[in-house]
């Protein structure tokens, strides 16, 4: 997962809170689609020792280069229950796919993406780096991501880097819908304003908080945000194992990134947490498939005795 450009950003909570109470009125006046519940995107809550789902760090990057078309397929092709991937904003306003600040990291480039336009950032080679077989791969587009991931019917947890404005949250929203994709994506971010502008444009999109350090009480931290649960960092949650059953009981739930051993796999299992986001999805599905008994994700339904599907936004 991305390091946030500054610690766990819990500003313009009132703006959250205030997007947060208009959408709960366009619910009631009936012009909205019912909002996706944490259980019906990211499964039932788990307990210590059940199967988290998989999330593919940035797609299937251990065999493909990062947030590139031929990773994503790779991990969809591989049947890992999510893919994870990284969304930014180009100087002309448009979203590509890109986890870095700047473009050298990962392609033959130079510079800030932000300074840069989409044609730009169409001629650079995103791929040699990883491996000769991937050269002149290019940088994609959020519209390819999603049209590829509509066609192989698979599930995502959206990533958005920095501080995105109205109207790039708003061109996402449009994309996601449009290929009807809003019950299978989660949207992601450190930043508090980012996950308003979203919620301001669909209340049906689950969203999730990302956070390197804990606030203080997380499960208002969530609310504030409008989010249905977290994406944590390890070593976090580590320190505050308790979080997880805070969390559960708030019927919220708890990803945690970015675990790439079998030790770190049984520590957080261990726990209940009901994602895990790694670099080796391959390597983690086997092992679950030797380890790990109990939840799978696959269909969702909702728990016995369970009258309220709907969990906390």
């Amino acid at each position: 997962m991305p390091e946030p450009r500054t610690a766990d950003r819990l500003p313009a909570l009132l703006l959250v809170g205030a997007l947060a109470l208009a959408s709960v009125v366009i619910a009631a006046l009936g012009v909205a689609p019912s909002a996706v519940s944490a259980q019906e995107l990211l499964g039932s809550a788990r307990a210590p020792g059940d199967r988290a789902f998989i999330a593919g760090h940035r797609g299937g990057a251990e065999v493909a280069p990062e947030n590139t078309l031929p990773a994503i397929a790779h991990a969809l092709d591989a049947g890992y229950d999510y893919v994870e991937i990284d969304l930014a904003v180009t100087a002309d306003g448009h979203i590509v796919l890109m986890h870095d600040a700047t473009v050298d990291r990962t392609t033959n480039g130079t510079g800030a993406l932000a300074a840069l336009t989409l044609a730009q950032v169409r001629t650079l080679d995103a791929g040699s780096w990883f491996a000769p077989d991937f050269a002149g791969t290019a940088v994609p587009t959020a519209t390819e991501a999603l049209e590829l991931l509509a066609a192989r019917g698979g599930r995502a947890l959206l990533d958005l880097k920095g501080e995105w404005d109205a109207v790039a949250a708003a061109t996402l929203v449009e994309a996601i819908e449009r290929r009807g994709l809003a019950r299978r994506v989660a949207i992601a971010s450190f930043d508090a304003r980012t996950l308003a502008h979203v919620a301001a444009e669909s209340d049906e999109i689950v969203r999730m908080a990302i956070f390197k350090r804990l606030p203080d009480d997380v499960v208002q931290a969530v609310r504030q945000f409008g989010a249905r649960g977290i994406i944590v960092d390890r070593k976090a949650l580590t320190a505050r194992p308790e979080i997880v059953d805070e969390l559960h009981a708030a019927r919220m739930r708890v990803v945690v990134y970015t675990l790439n051993t079998d030790r770190q796999w049984d520590a957080m299992t261990g726990l209940g947490v009901d994602g895990i986001v790694t670099d080796d999805p391959g390597m983690l599905q086997r092992w679950q498939a030797v380890t790990v008994a109990g939840n799978t994700p696959g269909g969702y339904p909702v728990e016995a005795g369970d009258p309220h599907p709907e969990e906390s936004r």
